[in-house]
């Protein structure tokens, strides 16, 4: 490939990841036309976006974007998975193609500035959502409210019983 062509290359890739900040790398090697159009299909409803890119050229393309450290990871045959709501959704799914299709490899990622390995990348899979840790905030922060109005309706509910009890006593008497 002549260099005018890498560097158009290089600008392209530039583009399709300007803006991504989190990213996880898979090998899809042995993985046949089939399966490969399943997948990518499936995560595309999901907003994931699968892309094969030359190791060569990537490591180019996220060393001026701040993100060099990913060539680490970039070894054989490699695609960048990016998109979804959030990383933990994106490993989540990625997660479950793992399983399903044997040759599918989770090689490592890309967070917050660290380059993270198979094992770590697989990690993010077994962390809540974002979704899921709104909601405990949200618990978390109705919690103490939802107890003070219990401990201020008990002792009124003990009086209003007891007040009820000696209505009915005088009546019956």
């Amino acid at each position: 490939m002549s260099r005018k062509i890498k560097e158009l290359v290089q600008q392209e890739l530039k583009s399709h990841f300007d803006g991504v900040n989190e990213l996880i790398v898979v090998s899809l090697r042995g993985i046949d036309g089939n399966d490969n159009n399943v997948l990518r299909g499936e995560l595309l409803q999901k907003q994931i976006r699968l892309r094969v890119v030359p190791n060569s050229l990537a490591s180019r393309v996220f060393e001026g974007m701040d993100m060099g450290s990913i060539r680490d990871v970039l070894s054989g045959p490699c695609a960048i998975a990016y998109g979804a709501e959030n990383i933990v959704d994106l490993a989540k799914a990625l997660i479950e193609w793992d399983k399903k299709l044997e040759k599918f490899e989770i090689k490592g990622g890309f967070l917050e500035g660290r380059t993270l390995d198979a094992a770590a990348a697989k990690d993010l899979a077994k962390m809540p959502s974002r979704a899921e840790l709104q909601g405990q905030v949200v618990s978390l922060a109705l919690a103490p409210g939802g107890r003070l109005v219990s401990q201020i309706g008990s002792p009124a509910g003990c009086l209003a019983g007891c007040v009820k009890a000696l209505i009915e006593k005088l009546e019956a008497a």
